[in-house]
């Protein structure tokens, strides 16, 4: 039998990279968001969006690569729109979110601080993506933030969990991995279901009063496995399937935050409900 330490460096391996397929594709400049469009703490909310739209990447994603296709499907029907990074790792430039998560909730509490009051606002709308859509849970629920926040709209959030297909299943065959992946990436480790910080974020109910949740989920996902477990329970959540939209849409893991108009249109109708219009497969195109 192999020594414990060989076979644990390639099942980190595996781990690290069947996580990387949450990225959206890097690119060598993206560290910050740009300062013109999204993230310009100049624009101030309209009467039809009095609230700025905060978007919250996934998992080794980054402020700008998340959101080149959403950021600006934003901005062209009018919302004021700012990305964050968090989670960075010392020595890790452009992959992100693989820091403690409750300390990225922190991260995310002083950003949403920053942008209030730069635009004036009395509250925000939040969305995410993967990990985005999960760990602004800590912040409303620990930090004070449902008092700051309209609403939270996770695309593919892994509410209950990220099992990686599966994936995670093999860890406790292999002692020492959870420890190892805890050690070095322990923004990974947090989302590994039945972790400590799982367990906590989801005691007493998955939400909070005085927030509106939105989850959509596709039955593609690869990722937040199984499906069914991105969605939340409580009196003020629209759990939605982007196939009951459109069967017609293949979106897994990834492209339902980088480039899914129709998880967009979603978005759109979630942060705008009293002008929501019908989701389907035209939404493609709208």
């Amino acid at each position: 039998m192999l020594p414990w330490k060989r076979v644990l460096r390639p099942l980190t391996a595996v781990l690290l990279a069947a996580a990387v397929a949450t990225v959206p594709a890097a690119t060598a400049h993206a560290s910050s968001a740009p300062t013109t469009g999204w993230n310009d703490y100049s624009c101030r909310p309209s009467t039809a969006h009095p609230r700025p739209v905060i978007l919250v990447h996934g998992t080794l994603g980054n402020s700008v690569d998340n959101w080149l296709s959403l950021a600006p499907y934003l901005e062209d029907r009018g919302y004021c729109v700012f990305s964050l990074d968090y989670g960075q790792l010392d020595g890790v430039p452009v992959f992100y979110g693989l820091g403690p998560i409750d300390k990225s909730a922190e991260q995310l509490s002083a950003f949403v601080d920053k942008v209030l009051a730069a635009t004036g606002a009395a509250k925000a709308d939040l969305v995410g993506h993967s990990q985005g859509g999960m760990m602004p849970r800590y912040y409303l629920k620990f930090l004070g933030g449902a008092a700051k926040v309209n609403a939270l709209v996770g695309l593919a959030p892994d509410n209950h969990g990220a099992t990686l297909s599966g994936l995670t299943n093999l860890l406790p065959y292999f002692p020492g991995a959870s420890d190892l992946i805890k050690a070095t990436t322990p923004g990974l480790a947090d989302q590994i279901p039945g972790s400590a910080f799982l367990t906590k974020l989801n005691a007493g109910g998955d939400t909070v009063p005085g927030v509106h949740y939105t989850v959509v989920a596709t039955k593609y996902d690869e990722v937040a496995t199984p499906w069914q477990s991105q969605y939340l329970s409580g009196s003020d959540v629209h759990n939605v399937l982007l196939q009951d939209l459109c069967p017609l849409d293949l979106s897994e893991h990834v492209a339902i935050g980088l480039f899914d108009r129709i998880a967009f249109h979603e978005v759109a109708n979630a942060l705008d409900p009293a002008h929501a219009t019908g989701t389907t497969c035209a939404s493609a195109f709208s």
